[in-house]
């Protein structure tokens, strides 16, 4: 298998093809003054299976709808090259919230990226928590492949929590099924009973409406799970109930961090005991120093190079 990694995610291509146990291909990237590009391999993919590793979320230099097209170019220039098997991986998978019309007249946007990368002749995406799974994996006609917040933080998380009893949270209903996969391989990996728990919550044109939470929470240590962090409110608003229900620690889980506007407020305060998130987005949008000394990130490498093997021929 060759491996590249486009520019913008190349320093975390280099670890995971360092896991992996080889070196990345080069690629040549030309800019041009009017906001095109040129990108294509600096050697031959012909009869390769070849990896193009791209995590597309927006900024800090290209937007994410530039890193989107850079990656769906780059897998057709492979495949006008001869490779005979392109494999994305797509560490943080853009436009997973619109998985479904919720409202008259709204896109799917989630089905239409995926029949982006089929018209342009991807073989496999691989990712890691998309938003919805199920509507990850019905989405792409083409083979799909999922890295689970379990399969990334378990036992980053299980030496950091005492002998307490511990509950793993969802804060909202459409997070269950993920926090109760989470809380299953993690109640195995500890070898202990755990509790469980989840928050109401309804969001409408921006707008958080928190209700209810659901679960055993005195005197306990809690793990607020969810596939992705932006501006912080869900899990700061689950962290509170939780405390006003008696939780002795709050930690807060996410496969993804956006941190956009306003998450500066989970660092603040006693909301969170740690925040810990993958390096599928590096935190360029939160302040360097003390505010953010509760944050810890976990790399993916090893767990992407594994599910490259799995899938090599």
């Amino acid at each position: 298998m060759r491996l590249f990694a486009l520019e913008e995610s190349y320093d975390l291509g280099a670890r995971i093809a360092s896991a992996y146990g080889q070196e990345l291909s080069e690629l040549e990237h030309r800019n041009f003054p009017d906001g095109e590009c040129k990108i294509r391999p600096l050697c031959s993919v012909n009869g390769a299976h070849v990896c193009i590793i791209q995590s597309l979320y927006d900024g800090p230099v290209h937007s994410v709808h530039d890193k989107l097209s850079r990656l769906l170019f780059l897998i057709a220039t492979m495949r006008d090259h001869g490779a005979v098997r392109v494999t994305a991986l797509v560490p943080f998978l853009c436009y997973g919230r619109k998985d479904r019309r919720t409202k008259m007249w709204d896109p799917v946007t989630t089905r239409y990226v995926a029949q982006l990368f089929e018209a342009m002749g991807c073989d496999d995406v691989i990712t890691l928590e998309p938003h919805n799974l199920a509507a990850f994996q019905n989405a792409f006609r083409i083979r799909t492949h999922h890295l689970s917040l379990g399969d990334v933080f378990p036992d980053v998380i299980a030496w950091r929590t005492d002998e307490a009893p511990l509950v793993v949270v969802s804060p909202d209903p459409g997070g269950v099924k993920r926090a109760q996969l989470f809380h299953h391989e993690l109640q195995d990996r500890l070898g202990r009973p755990l509790g469980f728990g989840f928050m109401d919550k309804q969001r409408s044109a921006g707008v958080m409406t928190s209700g209810d939470i659901v679960g055993d929470y005195e005197g306990k240590s809690v793990i607020i799970v969810d596939d992705m962090i932006a501006s912080g409110g869900t899990m700061i608003a689950a962290a509170q109930a939780c405390k006003k229900r008696g939780a002795a620690k709050v930690y807060a889980l996410a496969a993804h961090g956006l941190f956009a506007p306003g998450s500066e407020a989970m660092f603040t305060g006693m909301h969170f005991e740690r925040v810990f998130v993958s390096d599928s987005i590096p935190p360029f949008r939160l302040p360097d120093g003390a505010k953010t000394h509760r944050l810890e990130i976990v790399g993916i490498e090893d767990e992407c190079a594994n599910a490259l093997r799995g899938i090599a021929f």
